[in-house]
């Protein structure tokens, strides 16, 4: 006879609406997210430790439920999700509308239901008996370039906390994710020098030159998608390169002074972003001295965007284990999408990608997440509460 299904706690699923009903998008403040969290965690007796972005409109929020215990496992997650402007909504995206055996709305995959259903779940891991606390480690800014999160891991780095292990609840249908690619983001600027175009050879194209760097971008792609070993299991099991924007020239009979672009690499475990990004600054320094003849101030300058790590782990690890052991799915996955793993794993802290949802849904026009993979996600916790060991 087949196990029953798990069914979702009526207060699983009210904290979860609530929090997709708060505006978090990444350009705004997520402060009544976290202080919503802080009070319901305040009432049981627990406190948070917040961290705040410069500007103080955003926080990240970390709080150790079970305090005194000699180690510790990290349930993490963000806090902001991605706009939803000029998509095609059935539903207000800010409505947390149950319908048809789904929650609906920005957030309810990616990610705020993890959250939720943790939180949920702090009076189980405040009774239980388990030999490690539960930590509470949630973040600003994933969604841009994984900003919150780094100040976190450097707070509880000053404060002497050394968590066992670590789980990242990104929407993996709760099968268990041991790998991701890395997303590095960069912005390259042209300086060059303007003429009428009838002139041209006393300008310097800006447009043309970062045409250039373009092509050098676009055979590095080919390179990796001819060279570079495979790693099976991911949908595009090589490292990718790609320009997202072009801007450029203010009309056909002006040679261009100014051009700039963004591009990102998207890279493989046993890959080198950095190594990547130094082979297009490289090539860009090599243009400069022809352009510097025609016009001294003439170059390029590259900035950072984001770079999130890419994240490797293995079924070996404890933590995956314990995740595999929790979820009952017989097999490991891997994610095509950044999340936070890799920062925590480069921190010391064994890591694992598990939560509830399909990344399919996420950032989409009606957003949603099952309520069964809710359910699911509720018994991998309750389960988490009643854990003896990790592994």
């Amino acid at each position: 006879m087949a196990a029953a299904s798990p069914t979702l706690s009526p207060r699983a699923l009210e904290l979860a609406q609530a929090l997709v009903r708060m505006n978090t998008v990444s350009d705004r403040s997520n402060l009544e997210l976290i202080h919503f969290i802080r009070d319901e965690l305040g009432r049981l007796g627990v406190s948070s430790r917040l961290t705040f972005n410069a500007e103080r409109n955003k926080a990240n929020l970390f709080a150790t439920l079970g305090e005194g215990k000699p180690a510790g496992v990290i349930l993490s997650g963000h806090t902001d999700t991605v706009p939803w402007d000029g998509q095609d909504w059935s539903v207000d995206p800010l409505s947390a509308t149950v319908r048809d055996g789904r929650l609906y709305g920005r957030g309810s995959a990616d990610m705020k239901s993890f959250i939720a259903l943790a939180l949920a779940h702090a009076p189980a891991f405040l009774a239980s008996d388990a030999p490690f606390a539960i930590h509470f480690a949630f973040s600003y800014e994933e969604e841009i370039g994984c900003f919150g999160v780094r100040e976190l891991i450097a707070d509880l780095r000053e404060a002497g906390i050394r968590p066992l292990a670590c789980i990242v609840g990104e929407p993996t249908s709760m099968v268990p994710a041991i790998a991701h690619k890395g997303v590095y983001r960069y912005r390259c600027c042209v300086r060059g020098k303007e003429a009428h175009s009838s002139l041209t050879p006393h300008s310097v194209n800006a447009i043309e030159m970062a045409a250039r760097v373009i092509g050098r971008l676009r055979d590095m792609a080919e390179g990796f998608e001819r060279e570079e070993p495979r790693y099976e299991g991911f949908d595009v099991p090589f490292s990718t390169a790609s320009v997202g924007q072009f801007h450029g020239g203010i009309a056909d009979n002006v040679v261009p002074r100014d051009a700039e672009f963004r591009y990102e690499f998207r890279d493989l475990p046993t890959a080198d972003a950095q190594a990547m990004q130094r082979q297009v600054v490289d090539y860009a320094r090599s243009l400069e001295p022809a352009m510097q003849q025609v016009a001294p101030d003439a170059g390029f300058r590259f900035e950072t965007i984001c770079e999130i790590p890419s994240f490797q782990s293995s079924a070996a690890e404890p933590v995956t284990r314990l995740a595999l052991r929790l979820s009952g799915e017989p097999r490991t996955t891997l994610v095509a999408f950044g999340t936070e793993a890799g920062l925590f794993r480069n921190a010391g802290i064994p890591t694992v990608v598990c939560g509830p949802g399909s990344i399919v849904q996420a950032h989409q026009p009606d957003e949603y997440v099952s309520l069964e993979q809710l359910a699911r996600c509720e018994a991998f916790l309750h389960g988490l509460a009643s854990t003896q060991e990790v592994g």
